[in-house]
Order: structure tokens, then C-alpha cells, then sequence
């Protein structure tokens, strides 16, 4: 089969590899329909050293079930599935407390064996506990929106979710990626009536704005955080969702924060040390939260709503390449030509 690897900054190529096999009697093999370059696959492709073998790339797909292995109860060959970014048991005291990416025996993918969805198929360890398998037959009009609930938009979901995020609270959403702009939706489903988006692409803002937010403010640093200050009257807001994983969006969340306020990061930390002192957040009494996002465990309360279209997060995607062209996809998405990539195998 073909896939994708990452050999170094800069450097995707697509190679033809062994077909993944069953391996564990609780394995599944997925025939990748399609799959993505998620805005965090763009960490490596700028900074990872010259690596000879090379690294299998991609963490999003959905896909049809061609083979499982025999402890596999739930789910049957033909299957249409969502793989979250994260595998999981399902069963242990982590994923039955809704924290599927802290599974005692899970993983990620491209790690512990398992290869990435950058390709034409994959081996999913643990598939009763990691596979959401779709009812009936599943309109190709959709799959846009289903790949999105294999994380950007439950990353978005969670980032509101674990803010707080309601009817009484104000939002600044902080980047206009593809997660930022779900955590706008997400903080309107969950009732947010202020959700100010910080961000500088107009393209991605106005589709941020049809998602819900109220106000869009473009400058960054000091001008930015005086902006959202201004907008609320000095105190900046309730909630900030950090969706970037760069200082300087640390230091903006920091700075439009209300006291008591809470700031929620789900954009991959590309730092090691933050403040968080007096002056910064024991002073005004902000809380810190976030994290790699359980998308498994809110898959099935998002679903229900791409399914009969109240919502389209799928409105990320705006560019598709077929699998021999991702590196063009890293590319377009590093270039900011494209929002977000669907490859299609």
C-alpha cells in the first residue's frame, strides 16, 4: 500500500510499504477512505532533524472495516468508521472517566506500532474501545464533517467544554486554524452569545463569524489584547481558547482574560515554560486548563447533529489532494494557501 512519512523538515514523501495485517486478536484493519494534514502535522514539517527511516504521518481518518481480528465484538467487516486521533480500551478507569488519550493501554497513532492515517489503510489496536462505527450508509456528502469528529472538532469541543463555556460566560478564541475556528462553533452550541476570534485571515474569519463569532480582532500582541479589552470594557473575557500552541497566543490568553477567568489550551505547546506567577495568574485568580483532546468520548455527542446537518464543521476543508500529492498538502497548508487538506487515497 502507499503512505505517507515524514523524513525530515520539510520533507513528506509517499512510499509504497507492506499492507498492515492483524497483529492482536482485538485489531482491526481500516480501509482509509479519507484523512487529513492536521495543523499540528506542521510541527514536525518544520522542525523535525533529518530522520534516515523515516516517521509514518497522520492521525485522522475515517474509513471501512476490511478485516478484524478474532476478539473483536463489536464491530463487523464492512463497517463504516470514525478512528479518533487517540486508540483506547474503552474500559479502564481513564476512558470510563472520559479521558480516552490517558488510556492505560492506548496510544497514538505513528507510535507503539500502530501506523499513521496518511494512507490507504491502517491497523487500529483495540477497535471495540477506539472505533465509532457509523448507522446505516453514510452519505460521501458527509465525510467531510465526519473526519473533523476524528479531532479538530472535538479538539474545539473540548477546549469549550473545558473552559466552561455557557449562556453566561464571554469567549476569545485565540487562532483561526481549523481547531480555532471549532472552538467558535462549539462555544456557540454551548450557548455563548459574546465569542470574540482573534485571528488575521479574512477567509478563515468571515467562515469563523458564520460559525458564531461576534467580533473579530486581527492585530496580535499588545494592540490585540488592548483590542478584546476594549470590546469589553476593560476586562477582557470570561474564556480564552488558545488554539494556536505558540507563546505569543499564551501571552495574548494571559492578557484578555477576566480575573477569575479561565484559559483553555488545546494548541500543542511549542514552549516549555510559561508564566504563571503572581502578575500573571495567581493575582487575578485564572485557571489553567486543556489538553490533548478525548475526542472518543464526545464523538457521540457531537454526532448526532452532522448527521442530520444541523451543523457542518466539514466547512474547514478547502482544498483536497489525492494521497500522492500530501506533501503538496503540507505545503498549501504551510504556505496558508489552504485552511485545512483532505487526502483522499
Amino acid at each position: 500500500m502507499r503512505a505517507a512519512f515524514i523524513y525530515g523538515a520539510g520533507d513528506v514523501r509517499v512510499e509504497t510499504v507492506p499492507d498492515p495485517i492483524i497483529v492482536h486478536p482485538t485489531d482491526a484493519i481500516v480501509r482509509v477512505v479519507r484523512a487529513c494534514v492536521c495543523g499540528s502535522d506542521l510541527h514536525p514539517f518544520h522542525s523535525l532533524p533529518h530522520t534516515p527511516d523515516g516517521i509514518s504521518m497522520g492521525h485522522e481518518f475515517i474509513g471501512v472495516i476490511d478485516a478484524i481480528g478474532a476478539e473483536v465484538a463489536t464491530l463487523a467487516v464492512g463497517d463504516f468508521v470514525i478512528a479518533p486521533f487517540a486508540w483506547s480500551d474503552g474500559t479502564c478507569d481513564f476512558c470510563r472517566e472520559g479521558l480516552h488519550t490517558s488510556c492505560r493501554h492506548g496510544g497514538f497513532w505513528n507510535t507503539g506500532g500502530a501506523g499513521g492515517g496518511q494512507a490507504e489503510a491502517v491497523r487500529v489496536p483495540l477497535a471495540d474501545g477506539t472505533l465509532v462505527k457509523m448507522p446505516g450508509e453514510v452519505d460521501p456528502a458527509l465525510y467531510p464533517s465526519l473526519l473533523t469528529l476524528s479531532d479538530v472538532y472535538g479538539t474545539g469541543y473540548h477546549a469549550a467544554f473545558m473552559g466552561g463555556v455557557s449562556a453566561e460566560t464571554t469567549v476569545t478564541v485565540i487562532g483561526d486554524g481549523a481547531v480555532g475556528l471549532l472552538a467558535v462553533l462549539s462555544a456557540k452550541q454551548l450557548g455563548a452569545e459574546r465569542i470574540i476570534l482573534m485571528g488575521r485571515h479574512s477567509a478563515r474569519t468571515d467562515l469563523g463569524r458564520e460559525f458564531g463569532a461576534t467580533d473579530v480582532v486581527a492585530e496580535r500582541g499588545a494592540e490585540g489584547i488592548a483590542a478584546v479589552r476594549d470590546l469589553t470594557g476593560g476586562d477582557g473575557t470570561h474564556v480564552v481558547l488558545e488554539a494556536v500552541g505558540h507563546m505569543p497566543a499564551y501571552d495574548q490568553a494571559v492578557g484578555v482574560v477576566r480575573p477569575g477567568g479561565v484559559i483553555s489550551r488545546v494548541g500543542v505547546p511549542q514552549y516549555e515554560n510559561a508564566p504563571v506567577g503572581f502578575g500573571s495568574l495567581f493575582g487575578p485568580n485564572i485557571t489553567v486548563t486543556g489538553g490533548p483532546a478525548p475526542v472518543r468520548a464526545y464523538i457521540d455527542r457531537l454526532l448526532p447533529a452532522v448527521l442530520d446537518g444541523t451543523v457542518n464543521p466539514g466547512r474547514v476543508f478547502d482544498r483536497t489532494v489525492a494521497l500522492d500529492d500530501t506533501p503538496e498538502g503540507y505545503r498549501a497548508m504551510d504556505a496558508r494557501e489552504a485552511l485545512k487538506v483532505i487526502v483522499e487515497p
